[in-house]
């Protein structure tokens, strides 16, 4: 296999929950994601067996971590930080603000987003 180049202009973006945006480039061993979250979006929360990291480009949120009906813990983050959440790991996200955050996940595989229903108003 050789290189790939890519440009986020190209990337297809699709709209997986009410107010994200996302593209993604998948590889052999990882996934990429570039998501948009416009302020008030909610990821419900969920796990997967994809390791996570998700560093904020722009913006601030606040995950939930740990499973419903636990001790679960709250962390607000903002640009230049990044949240490791290794595999199966209970975790959401709700956007302070308009965020723009980058995903990687290995292996690759579904995203949370990809199993949740959207939000009713």
């Amino acid at each position: 296999m050789s290189a790939i180049p890519y440009s986020w202009s190209m990337i297809p973006s699709d709209h997986p929950v009410e107010l994200l945006h996302r593209q993604k480039i998948e590889g052999e061993q990882m996934l990429l994601a570039r998501v948009h979250l416009e302020k008030g979006c909610h990821v419900a929360l969920h796990h997967h067996v994809s390791e996570q990291m998700a560093i904020v480009i722009a913006g601030r949120v606040e995950w939930t971590l740990g499973e419903e009906g636990t001790v679960q813990e709250k962390v607000v983050m903002s640009f230049g930080e990044v949240l490791h959440i290794p595999a199966n790991v209970w975790h959401g996200v709700d956007a302070l603000e308009d965020t723009l955050i980058i995903d990687v996940l290995s292996p690759p595989g579904a995203m949370g987003v990809d199993s949740q229903q959207p939000r009713a108003h």
